[in-house]
């Protein structure tokens, strides 16, 4: 997969310190890593990137919305999502990200792209089970709402079944009830 520039930071010319980046991801952001779970999105994406002498720390915060199918109705909506990330970047003698939040890059490399780290935190912060708000709180209407209740079963009031037992379990309720 290409990277791409945006998303590369350049580290080496950059003063010991904190330093922050900012980036708008859209529907393209996505488009680019073949995901087509979001018909839209509008993450705001803040890095907080700190450059030690000896490794870089970096902090990801992202907030935004994604719209996807609820998983219900089939209707389009606009799922909120926030999610953070720490990530340390060291130096060593070859590229290694085997660890979560640790990535081991080579002596004399002087950027990093981080969209990767930005895609995968985008679709975590994502709930797997996708439901309307409106479903949630009553307002959604929609055909297949009204559909899907009334083929719904119908809860009996009144529970008769339950009430009926079977005649050899009051006896060995009168088991009990004579010991003591």
């Amino acid at each position: 997969m290409k990277l791409l520039k945006e998303f590369t930071i350049q580290f080496v010319g950059l003063k010991l310190g904190k330093h922050e980046f900012d980036y708008q991801i859209g529907q393209e952001f996505f488009t680019h890593f073949e995901y087509e779970d979001f018909n839209d999105a509008n993450v705001q994406v803040h890095v907080l990137l700190e450059k030690k002498t000896t490794l870089l720390e970096l902090h990801f915060e992202i907030s935004g919305t994604v719209n996807v199918y609820c998983d219900i109705t089939n209707e389009p909506y606009d799922q909120p999502i926030q999610n953070e990330f720490d990530l340390v970047v060291n130096f060593g003698e070859e590229y290694n990200d085997d660890e979560i939040d640790l990535l081991v890059i080579p002596h004399g490399e002087y950027e990093i792209n981080i969209q990767q780290y930005i895609y995968e935190l985008i679709v975590l912060a994502v709930p797997t089970k996708h439901v309307h708000p409106g479903i949630e709180d009553g307002t959604l209407q929609s055909e297949l709402l009204s559909k899907l209740e009334e083929l719904s079963p119908k809860i009996q009031e009144e529970k008769e079944d339950q009430e009926e037992t079977d005649p050899r379990w009051n006896t060995l309720k009168k088991l009990l009830t004579d010991n003591k």
